[in-house]
């Protein structure tokens, strides 16, 4: 007698989400398309950096940082069936409910795992807690870091990404980071 909370059914569910979840390795961010990158970096490229810089911050913001990074980490799940809207396409179509997308994905999931990931998506979206604040500054941020990389390679279309996402963030840690950022070298890792 098999005894694990997770039976076969609900583990063919979470099998299938996390191909589902695979998606977001292959979906281009397609903002950097607009900016003529060729072969931009991913949402699960993307999510990666966000997560870790999400730590960081709310760190030192005084907040959890693992909170922060399992927000930022599941902040762009629904892309697997919204696919990633940029500035540009989104003021003409409807607003896309996160909260909603997520409750589709995770339907079929063990309520622990469906409570999971539907509370941490809600509480990222209504922006409520230091940790959600945390997550966006560090999704924000992140895009600031990639369009200075792709202004380093030569793209002289980068100051729109630098300056929008420099200006909306929140934290002063954020502040600060992407302010040093602006002067350092990409390559500064290296000495």
């Amino acid at each position: 007698m098999d005894e694990h909370p997770l039976g076969p059914d609900a583990a063919a569910e979470i099998a299938a989400f996390a191909y589902e979840m695979g998606v977001l390795k292959r979906e281009s961010r397609k903002g950097w398309i607009d900016a003529q990158i060729s072969d931009p970096e991913s949402v699960a490229d993307h999510t990666c950096r966000t997560a870790q810089l999400a730590a960081l911050i709310a760190a030192l913001e005084g907040g959890d940082a693992a909170k922060a990074a399992h927000m930022a980490i599941w902040h762009d799940s629904q892309e697997t069936r919204t696919r990633d809207l940029n500035k540009t396409s989104k003021p003409f179509l409807p607003s896309v409910d996160h909260n909603a997308v997520t409750a589709a994905q995770v339907a079929r999931m063990p309520d622990t795992v469906r409570n999971l990931l539907q509370s941490t998506v809600s509480e990222f979206e209504s922006q409520a807690t230091l940790e959600a604040v945390c997550a966006r500054d560090a999704d924000r941020l992140e895009c600031l870091f990639q369009a200075l990389e792709y202004q380093a390679t030569g793209n002289t279309l980068m100051r729109e990404w630098i300056d929008d996402s420099r200006a909306k963030l929140k934290t002063t840690s954020a502040i600060r980071i992407a302010d040093a950022a602006l002067s350092t070298s990409p390559l500064k890792w290296r000495q």
